[in-house]
């Protein structure tokens, strides 16, 4: 094992009196081109130019000497240290901080970002960091090849942002590019980059007081709440257990099909998902919007009848029927979405929605929510609701 190892963060100003310190000593040096180029590296180090980092930890725990790893920005803050202080390198890291890449971005753009979702983009994660950027207002995406700022753009379609794009922060080379997401795909991107992507709601007047969200904007405590006036397949304990089933989450992109007056959409959304509202009756979306806008939520809305309209949408995760019965449960099946939740009123019409799910491969869940509301005046009767609820989940396939 390497008798010393240091992780220095470089932001390009000068290196630190400790990081300076630690490079004179080290024997070993592994870093992208631009940090082995250093003057400050000893000439008979061996040097490692990085590719994989868990192939140059193999190396420094088989290294005897002092190694340094330069990594860009703060190497804490989804850096190089966690990959190092995993168990099966058996390394104790020493830690020589940098300004953040995502702090450097925000500082060259002028702007606050204690308010800002951030997240890693790679092939493996990017249609979730895409998500994340649906359903937010300011994130800050740390991208990598085969996904950046092109491929953020298209994979947003039809919803505009504006992107900062942060070029090689800290080089020569450094540049700082303001377009709108449609015209991100016409440009060749140097990597590293940093993406600050905007839009929708405007940011919060008053300070956050937890970094990357303020929940002071959604308002009303407490999820599933009684409507006014609640149409057929709206009522709350209804959307309470299809959240339940569903459960949204950060990441997530969910299908409200027949939103109605957008009270589940809004829901998910406060949960952290990026949804997509769908439904035929413009009137209906329009009410979806402006219920989005009034939590200070971001909802894409599209008016169209399913499931034709659904051919050209992203693909979900979890999804809500709220309209269609089983030949819209079928479409939403073909495109094995985790789970699905719909709702019926008769049983005839709740067994036809349970073989849809289960000849598409289902495990199907079926129950009968009952619910009376009552007056606390005189406890009489006020609403009754008699409703079949049915859940599919899509089975978990393991590998050998």
């Amino acid at each position: 094992m390497a008798d010393r190892v240091t992780v220095i963060g470089w932001d390009g100003s000068p290196l630190t009196a400790a990081a300076r310190s630690a490079l004179s000593a080290a024997t070993l040096v592994a870093g992208a081109a631009h940090h082995l180029a250093l003057p400050e590296i000893p000439p008979a180090a061996e040097r490692i130019r990085l590719g994989s980092l868990g192939l140059a930890a193999r190396r420094i725990a088989g290294h005897r000497g002092s190694a340094v790893v330069f990594a860009d920005g703060d190497p804490g803050f989804f850096g190089a240290v966690r990959t190092l202080r995993a168990p099966e390198y058996g390394l104790e890291v020493e830690v020589v901080p940098a300004v953040s890449s995502v702090a450097a971005a925000f500082a060259r753009a002028g702007m606050p970002w204690d308010d800002a979702q951030v997240v890693v983009a790679n092939p493996r994660t990017l249609r979730r960091a895409v998500n994340v950027c649906r359903a937010h207002g300011k994130v800050a995406v740390l991208t990598s090849p085969g996904a950046g700022p092109a491929e953020l753009a298209l994979l947003l379609g039809p919803v505009h942002r504006t992107f900062v794009i942060c070029e090689e922060l800290g080089t020569e080379r450094e540049q700082v590019t303001v377009v709108t997401s449609d015209k991100a795909p016409d440009h060749v991107w140097r990597n590293p980059n940093v993406v600050i992507v905007i839009g929708g709601r405007g940011t919060a007047a008053e300070p956050p007081w937890l970094l990357g969200r303020n929940p002071a904007r959604t308002a009303e405590r407490g999820w599933a709440r009684p409507l006014p006036h609640a149409a057929e397949g709206e009522s709350a304990p209804l959307r309470a257990a299809q959240l339940a089933r569903l459960g949204p989450r950060t990441g997530d992109l969910v299908w409200d099909i027949g939103s109605g007056s957008g009270a589940f959409a809004v829901e998910a959304a406060a949960f952290g998902a990026a949804v997509i509202a769908v439904d035929a009756d413009p009137h209906a979306c329009e009410r979806a919007g402006a219920a989005a806008r009034a939590r200070g939520l971001q909802l894409q809305v599209v008016a169209g009848r399913a499931p034709h309209v659904l051919e050209d949408l992203p693909e979900p995760d979890v999804v809500r029927v709220g309209g269609g019965g089983a030949a819209v449960v079928a479409a939403v099946a073909d495109r094995r979405p985790e789970r699905i939740v719909s709702h019926a009123s008769t049983r005839d019409e709740a067994e036809a929605i349970g073989r849809a799910l289960a000849e598409g491969g289902y495990t199907v869940e079926c129950a009968l929510l009952q619910s009376v509301g009552l007056d606390t005046r005189t406890w009489a009767e006020q609403d009754r609701s008699v409703v079949f609820l049915l859940a599919g989940e899509r089975p978990v396939i393991r590998q050998a």
